[in-house]
């Protein structure tokens, strides 16, 4: 671990660190708030966008995708300590009505294997199952159409389908509809009330709109009536501010106490969450997945966070422990949103704990090794493209362009061609290099036989797909950045 000085974070510093690096990167409206040392620090820039831009502050609310996950997460949890559930218990058990192509995993799929990635569900389903309170039960029944990867317990692969049904658990366990559930469960004893699912904001005041960046490089706004629908949102749909997503991480850090000393989440359980429970292969997600909780070592520390994205705003939290220091960080444009809020966790934990966090370098291109892994990889709803040739490798991951056509809003944009590396080992890991995913690792996955069958991408496994065109010089797709969810523990 790198020595330390303490915390050297003052208000002026990372202000100034943060209105820089978002004006450098185009970036129209960041909220940053950092816990060390014992005191809070916030940093603001920028404007919410859309039709009505508002300077953006503490209490501007952004959405945080997949961070939401956590939310849910938690709510299990208190359910768990109730003993209203059991996480080594088969999910029907809950959800009786659970119907897969597979009998046997629908029938063997635990609670924590939901919670861990675990459950061997395909990524999601794409459907819109409606604004009503059965939205939830509606997607749970459109499953039985979800593709299986692999055996439950077998190996990890990030699935929103898996946090959507562990939503209608603790709908089915609560008598309440998701949103109230988490509402009374988590926001309300936590005091958390700029944060919700409620598309107009909660407590009314400013929203940060999305950007995507253009073909002809200028930004334009995402549709302000973008939201995630009500099947979608135990997996991401939830709206805050930095103001309460910092309370919210200083709440894991804690006894699990309210600020008015309110038991929510016995510390224990607290901190069965942040223990390791599946091992991660190559990916900047981290070393492991807890329970929700991505679990990675930064210079020799245990640091626990997740992120998020949702069309043209992206979110992190991360926490370390041992350091009782938290930061959070929150932008309103792609693909530039996810490199800064990168740049802004690494500043605050070498300037807060004095650790310093470095990607791998990766090794020089070798054209044979290059080829042999170039191919197109799919997910149900996105394709990604490895092209090479004599130069190097590049990645790219967009929409299909069917689930474009048959959506009725607006979707955001897909992220382009960028460049990757093959990291030392066996050849079978890779870093990416530049873009809105830099910094991305991934691996990629072979049969018996030593054919490549899939690659990972943020812990999710894209299933090579045949195809005549050759290895090399695979024509280019156009894909310019897409809602993946794809970012670090986060």
């Amino acid at each position: 671990m790198s020595s330390s000085n303490g915390n050297r974070i003052t208000q002026a510093a990372l202000a100034a660190f943060v209105a820089g690096r978002a004006a450098e990167l185009g970036i129209p409206g960041v909220a940053v708030g950092v816990w060390a040392g014992g005191r809070e620090f916030h940093a603001c820039h920028g404007v919410t966008g859309g039709a009505d831009p508002r300077p953006v502050d503490r209490d501007t609310v952004f959405q945080v995708g997949s961070v939401t996950k956590t939310y849910t997460a938690t709510a299990l949890m208190q359910l768990v300590a109730d003993g209203l559930v059991e996480l080594d218990a088969p999910v029907r058990r809950y959800v009786p009505e659970l119907v897969l192509a597979d009998e046997r995993a629908a029938a063997g799929i635990t609670v924590l294997q939901l919670l861990n990635h675990t459950a061997g569900l395909d990524w999601n389903v794409i459907a819109d199952t409606g604004a009503g309170d059965d939205a939830l039960a509606l997607f749970v029944a459109r499953m039985a159409d979800l593709a299986l990867i692999g055996e439950p317990g077998a190996r990890a692969s990030y699935s929103q389908a898996g946090f959507n049904l562990a939503g209608r658990i603790v709908e089915k366990v609560t008598g309440l509809p998701y949103e109230q559930a988490v509402t009374e469960l988590v926001l309300v004893p936590l005091g958390l009330t700029r944060t919700g699912f409620d598309l107009a904001g909660p407590g009314g005041g400013g929203r940060a709109t999305g950007h995507n960046l253009a073909e002809d490089g200028t930004l334009t706004a995402a549709a302000d009536d973008w939201a995630v629908g009500r099947g979608d949102r135990p997996g991401g749909g939830l709206l805050s501010s930095v103001r309460d997503q910092l309370r919210w991480a200083r709440f894991h850090l804690g006894d699990g106490r309210a600020p008015g000393g309110e038991l929510v989440l016995p510390a224990g359980e607290l901190e069965r969450m942040r223990r390791p429970t599946v091992p991660l292969r190559a990916s900047a997600l981290g070393d492991a997945f807890g329970i929700c909780w991505f679990l990675r070592e930064v210079d020799g520390a245990a640091t626990v966070g997740h992120g998020g994205s949702a069309n043209g705003q992206f979110a992190d939290l991360l926490i370390v422990p041992e350091h009782d220091f938290a930061v959070v960080t929150l932008a309103n444009s792609a693909p530039h949103g996810g490199p800064f809020n990168q740049e802004v966790v690494r500043w605050a934990l070498e300037h807060g704990p004095g650790l310093v966090d470095r990607d791998p370098e990766p090794l020089p291109h070798d054209p044979a090794r290059s080829a042999a892994v170039a191919g197109r990889y799919d997910i149900d709803a996105l394709t990604l493209v490895i092209a090479a040739d004599e130069e190097g490798m590049t990645l790219e991951v967009g929409i299909k362009p069917e689930i474009r056509a048959a959506s009725d809003t607006e979707m955001p944009a897909d992220y382009p061609a960028e460049s990757i590396g093959l990291l030392p080992g066996d050849g079978d890991e890779y870093i990416v290099t530049s873009g809105g995913l830099r910094g991305q690792r991934g691996f990629f996955t072979r049969d018996g036989d030593g054919a490549v069958t899939g690659v990972d991408l943020a812990g999710r496994l894209f299933t090579r797909v045949p195809s005549p065109a050759p290895a090399e010089g695979l024509p280019p797709t156009r894909f310019p950045h897409v809602r993946t969810g794809v970012r670090r523990g986060p």
